[in-house]
């Protein structure tokens, strides 16, 4: 699964130029290009602002762009951003509109959100940025985004596993062995982990058992189980026409690896089990995310439990500890909620001022708490969110690891014990859309990254009130613990009003 939507690329990869001369619209033929544009050059702010059509506002922007619309560009942008308020690349591109067409107040209000919520870049020596360089708000900025994108934390590199072409994509605990398993979506076999990184044979993938690749793994743990969603995607190297697309669950005993049931996906069309999460009374969950749609084993079959079209895809799951409530990721939009006893969605509110919960790559219950893995975060941070009594909102945050050394692809883990363990480099972006590994001497060893799920607990972390960082302060000592309202007088907040500078 590629981290970052083709939607989203699309709509960075012309902007990062802003609007150079050069820059074509996606290939059309020319008679269509031409009622397009001639469409496109009469559309209002509002009419832009009413859709909600993400890839045709992807080709309007790309048509703005070519064009050095850079007004009806911004409009563009400011919608996409309303829609992906996660994003962002997206909201540092906004705010290079804004630079470009001189709105310095705008240009800065977008940047001062960003640091607010957490974002982190170093925008110092971007030339695109100068003509709003030579203030105190521009100075205050700078130092904030930096702030943001310091390392924090003190997780560790647990261990390497041995780099080779297998795709290592994700981890599960055998709490009773108390030792880790990993899946392969490459060769479909499942191995056991030592604390050293050292792999052992356990599962493979056979004519008998019928596994394709490895997407996700569960343990039921009281009855000694190991589920895996398994796949026939590209990257598996058993692909081929006769079982493209197909997909399901595989329940093997947790002892001895012996298959005890298959649940294959029945319904036509291809199907990638890419989540899968397991209750404490064996209950078994799995998400396709591509199609946005929740399966549930029941009466010995994949059934469909829901679905969501208007979600752009379901990335991860997690289950409350009650088994009451269900939870899933879109990469772009963030977290939801499903109420399995009356089998209706709820949302899961919080304070997107100071907070932002899209890139999530992984999601796992703890202690009252949602861990997320945001590997699409700027920057990439492992985050621990402390929900309300009714599961319903997020009453405060925690990062636990932030732009750690490590990262640099993040992916799926598991939960063991008190701490998280989570592949820190997934490799998945040197295989092509056919499965094809494009350079093999690129590929690394597999970095497998632990954090400490109770670090600073009894800290407040992030709270319902908007806050920002204080300037030459690390997230150790300011925010996102208990930060103060205001900067100290070194860095003291001032007005963003471009007129006053």
């Amino acid at each position: 699964m590629k981290i970052q939507s083709w939607l989203l690329a699309s709509l960075l990869v012309p902007l990062s130029s802003m609007a150079s001369a050069q820059d074509k619209p996606a290939a059309a033929p020319p008679s269509a290009q031409a009622t397009m544009a001639k469409k496109a050059e009469a559309l209002t702010e509002e009419q832009i602002k009413q859709s909600h059509d993400l890839p045709a506002l992807s080709r309007l922007a790309q048509l703005y762009n070519s064009q050095q619309d850079m007004q009806r560009l911004t409009w563009v942008l400011e919608r996409v951003s309303a829609l992906l308020p996660n994003s962002g690349d997206l909201k540092l591109q906004l705010a290079l509109a804004y630079t470009k067409i001189g709105d310095k107040t705008r240009a800065y209000d977008t940047l001062m959100h960003m640091q607010m919520q957490g974002f982190g870049y170093d925008i110092s020596k971007d030339p695109r940025f100068e003509p709003i360089h030579g203030t105190r708000v521009w100075d205050y900025l700078v130092a904030n985004l930096q702030v943001n994108a310091k390392q924090f934390g003190e997780g560790k590199v647990a261990f390497d596993l041995p780099k080779g072409d297998h795709l290592f994509d994700t981890l599960a605990w055998d709490a009773k062995r108390k030792q880790l398993l990993v899946g392969s979506a490459r060769d479909g076999a499942i191995r056991h982990v030592s604390e050293a990184g050292k792999l052992a044979d356990f599962i493979g993938a056979n004519a008998e058992n019928g596994l394709w690749g490895v997407d996700a793994l569960g343990v039921d743990a009281d009855h000694d189980r190991l589920y895996v969603a398994s796949s026939a995607s590209p990257q598996f190297k058993g692909f081929n026409k006769d079982n493209a697309g197909q997909a399901g669950i595989f329940e093997f005993d947790l002892a001895s690896g012996k298959l005890l049931h298959k649940y294959i996906l029945a319904q036509a069309g291809t199907h990638l089990l890419n989540s899968l999460v397991v209750g404490k009374d064996g209950q078994v969950y799995a998400a396709d995310g591509a199609r946005r749609e929740i399966y549930k084993i029941d009466g010995g079959s994949l059934k469909l439990l829901t679905s969501n079209p208007r979600l752009t895809n379901i990335g991860a799951l997690a289950l409350s500890a009650d088994g009451k409530s269900l939870y899933l990721t879109d990469f772009a939009m963030g977290i939801f909620g499903f109420d399995l006893t009356k089998s209706e969605p709820f949302g899961v509110a919080y304070n997107t001022a100071n907070m932002v919960l899209g890139g999530i790559n992984d999601m796992y219950w703890y202690d009252g708490n949602l861990v997320v893995v945001e590997g699409g975060m700027m920057p990439s941070r492992v985050m621990r969110l402390k929900l309300a009594a009714d599961g319903r909102s997020i009453t405060g945050a925690m990062p636990l690891d932030v732009a750690q050394p490590a990262f640099a692809d993040l992916g799926r883990g598991a939960v063991a014990g008190d701490n998280l363990y989570f592949i820190a480099n997934r490799q998945d972006a040197l295989y092509d859309d056919n499965g094809v590994l494009t350079d093999a001497a690129e590929l690394e060893p597999v970095r497998v990254f632990r954090s400490n799920l109770r670090f600073a607990w009894d800290q407040l972390g992030i709270g319902g009130k908007p806050t920002v960082l204080e300037v030459g302060k690390s997230p150790a000592t300011s925010a996102p613990l208990t930060v103060p309202a205001k900067p100290s007088n070194a860095a003291s907040k001032p007005k963003t009003d471009a007129d006053q500078h």
